[in-house]
């Protein structure tokens, strides 16, 4: 059985105490973000962009393109895949950022879907934590390396 007709996604939100223009450059600067989530870029996120990140530690990449960047508002991203990634910026006073990822275009059949939107919502649960704790308290948690052991090959 596929799913055809219904759209799966995966929505994840968090409050980030600090100012949106700091919560999304971790998002576009690499060298913040391989803090929190992969280990290597390409290149910094711009539009029009095809960049590639690295897990290292697993011997594993992804290709993108980032099809939109509004600057501290939102960032669109596709995946080889055709999954889509979009990142939305709202600030909360001076001081705070609510951050909500959706991710869509999941494929295949019903269970195949069901499972990449449960491994979706737990890696950008796992994200998420991951730059609140650095931007908020200065602490790498290393939540990705952590979160598959038996899969670092580092």
């Amino acid at each position: 059985m596929t799913i055809s007709n219904i759209e799966s996604k995966v929505q994840v939100e968090m409050l980030i105490r600090k100012p949106v223009d700091e919560v999304f450059n971790a998002f576009i600067d690499p060298a913040i973000t391989t803090k929190f989530w992969f280990t290597k870029a390409s290149g910094k996120l711009e539009a029009g962009k095809r960049i590639r990140w690295d897990w290292e530690m697993f011997g594993v990449s992804a290709q993108l393109d980032v099809k939109e960047i509004e600057q501290n508002k939102r960032i669109l991203i596709q995946f080889d895949d055709d999954t889509t990634v979009e990142w939305t910026f709202t600030p909360r006073g001076t001081e705070e950022t609510f951050v909500a990822i959706t991710n869509g275009g999941f494929q295949g059949d019903s269970n195949e879907i069901v499972n990449q939107v449960i491994d979706a919502t737990g890696g950008y649960t796992i994200v998420l934590c991951g730059l609140k704790a650095l931007l908020e308290h200065n602490i790498r948690l290393n939540l990705v390396s952590d979160r598959f052991p038996d899969a670092n090959i580092g």
